[in-house]
């Protein structure tokens, strides 16, 4: 029993904390590579809205975590919730909002 709740303890924290240096890296090659693909590879649009802080300013980070997680029907935006946690979305939006060059 002892067992099973460090395993649940650690998995939590593994899924609600903020990424590793690792997995950040791993989160923007995804942004880059997987998001840019629609996006545009400068993120600046495409077959997708441009994803630029200036572009993003009027959405709601609800909106967006939403989107990321859960795609949005009618379009091609996948859901990406198989793939990366709500921490890693929240990682995501800010990453977008304020860290691009």
């Amino acid at each position: 029993m002892k067992a099973c709740l460090l395993a649940l303890v650690l998995v939590t924290e593994a899924w609600a904390g903020t990424p590793s240096d690792t997995r950040q890296q791993q989160l923007i090659h995804l942004l880059k590579h997987d998001c840019g693909s629609c996006h545009g590879l400068t993120l600046q649009g495409g077959l997708g809205p441009a994803l630029l802080a200036e572009a993003i300013a009027d959405k709601a980070d609800a909106f967006l975590l939403t989107t990321i997680l859960n795609g949005r029907k009618g379009t091609a935006m996948p859901p990406w919730r198989d793939f990366i946690s709500p921490a890693e979305a929240q990682w995501l939006v800010s990453y977008l909002r304020h860290h691009q060059n």
